[in-house]
């Protein structure tokens, strides 16, 4: 009996096995479909300004709703995956999307584009690429990072075909009919959505569905009522719904980590300024090669080079980060290869030539391929794993503001001085002095700990306050991974 009532519980459980690898296939297409299609507005930048008579600033505010939505959408996307499901979450995303790019095919004026691609599309893609990553800790628990680090390539693979696609369909048809074969495309998103089926437990019921008393605020707004009163006094009432916002945000929006723990308050801030000139080469490469003579299918290649690069040099970046002795020194890898791509830029600026700008996106690759392995990874350092979801959210929200600003700021740029070269000073200067205040901030605070915990360890006694490295029990595979947790890539 009892060896039949443990075969049908190992049945029951789907994790690292059978369909979870087919969710696998799934969650690669959607990082490709999703975060790999910001990679091709560039192509269409050009086109874009002569059919609305725009200026650059005004054009850029089309790709930079898009992605600063795709990044900051991730607490809406929270609650509709706490609500609905993780497949729900990703079959609406890519209905969104869909309808999003249709609709910006018929577009009259380059304002109603914001709303469609840049809104409507932006949401819809986060809704998509990020419930999709998080149901992958429900089908991996043993092979949970190999799922996430192979799902990672399929940002590369769209970098990669995403520009191809993109100036053949811009070059047969325009970028109407190219805009409307995309929300097909882009529908796409729904058949991922209805192979991640939810995951049961042996008692049938759903492992990502929530249970709605455990909601936030949910015991706060209950406990007036359970003390007999018929009804709560105003003012009492009023405090209650204000703690039930406030353990909202909380659980949502860390900012009482940000105030105590400067290793987040410093990388946050960090980040946040890093991606204000991240995004510029994206946006602006493939119409600054145009400008210097290039060939339009030869500038869109230079995009493809970048994600093509990044397929193989990712996950080499992401094995080599994990080695034990990176452990607490990751912060200054990644600020190391913020550094090499502010300086990748000033390649551009010397020449403009097709061979000297396919180098400096093989440069450039790299730095992005280490960018993009340790971001999380550095977060995971300075803040606690029963924290992390909380802090992410916060750390998602603040760059997307960031993302969204910096294109339009350096597109007036480029309108008052008609250099596209100010878009690589400005990239450099923001990229450069990032690095430099993130390594140095973090090397000041690790001296300044190390010289208060050396203050207080007493001579006889040295030992006692020695790291001890036995290394934890590891997780039940019968626990659930976080409810939610918010994950972007760069």
């Amino acid at each position: 009996m009892s060896q039949g009532g443990a075969a049908a519980r190992e049945a029951a459980k789907p994790q690292d096995r059978g369909w979870a690898w087919m969710v696998l296939l799934a969650a690669v297409l959607l990082q490709g479909l999703t975060l790999g299609f910001p990679s091709c507005i560039g192509v269409f930048f050009t086109d874009l300004q002569h059919e609305f008579q725009a200026s650059n600033s005004e054009t850029s505010w089309f790709p930079s709703i898009m992605v600063a939505v795709l990044h900051g959408g991730g607490p809406l996307c929270s609650i509709l995956v706490k609500r609905f499901g993780c497949r729900f979450a990703v079959m609406l995303g890519g209905l969104l999307s869909g309808v999003g790019m249709v609709s910006s095919s018929f577009c009259k004026s380059i304002s109603q584009l914001y709303l469609t691609a840049g809104l409507i599309t932006g949401l819809g893609s986060c809704f998509s690429f990020q419930a999709g990553v998080t149901v992958l800790g429900y089908y991996f628990v043993r092979w949970r990072t190999l799922a996430n680090a192979m799902a990672s390539t399929g940002v590369s693979l769209g970098f990669t075909l995403w520009p191809l696609l993109s100036q053949y369909l811009l070059d047969e048809m325009g970028w109407r009919n190219t805009f409307l074969i995309f929300g097909g495309i882009l529908l796409n998103c729904c058949v991922c959505g209805a192979i991640m089926r939810p995951v049961q437990l042996a008692s049938g019921s759903p492992l990502q569905s929530p249970k709605p008393a455990e909601e936030p605020g949910t015991r706060a707004e209950e406990a007036p009522l359970s003390n007999g009163a018929s009804s709560p006094h105003p003012k009492l009432q009023q405090q209650t719904r204000r703690t039930a916002c406030f353990q909202i945000l909380q659980k949502y929006l860390a900012f009482d980590i940000f105030c105590q723990n400067k290793g987040y308050q410093i990388y946050t801030i960090g980040v946040t300024w890093m991606m204000m000139g991240f995004a510029l080469p994206h946006i602006y490469l493939v119409p600054y090669a145009i400008q210097n003579g290039v060939e339009e299918r030869r500038a869109a290649l230079l995009i493809s080079v970048i994600g093509f690069i990044n397929i193989f040099i990712r996950p080499l970046t992401g094995l080599l980060s994990g080695h034990r002795i990176f452990t607490g020194r990751r912060i200054y890898l990644f600020s190391l290869a913020v550094l090499l791509c502010g300086l990748s830029n000033f390649i551009c600026v010397i020449s403009a030539e097709f061979s000297m700008l396919i180098i400096y996106c093989v440069i450039l690759s790299i730095a992005m391929s280490g960018i993009g392995a340790l971001t999380f990874q550095v977060l995971m350092d300075v803040v606690e794993m029963d924290r992390f979801s909380s802090a992410l959210g916060l750390f998602t929200i603040l760059e997307s503001i960031t993302l969204l600003i910096g294109p339009p700021l350096t597109g007036l740029l480029v309108d008052v001085t008609s250099d596209f070269h100010y878009v690589f000073y400005n990239s450099s200067f923001l990229l450069i002095s990032a690095a430099l205040f993130m390594g140095l901030s973090f090397c000041a605070l690790e001296k300044k700990n190390k010289l208060k915990e050396a203050s207080k360890v007493p001579l006889d006694n040295p030992s006692r306050y020695q790291c001890n490295e036995t290394p934890t029990e590891p997780q039940s595979e019968s626990q659930s991974p976080p409810a939610v947790v918010y994950i972007t890539s760069i």
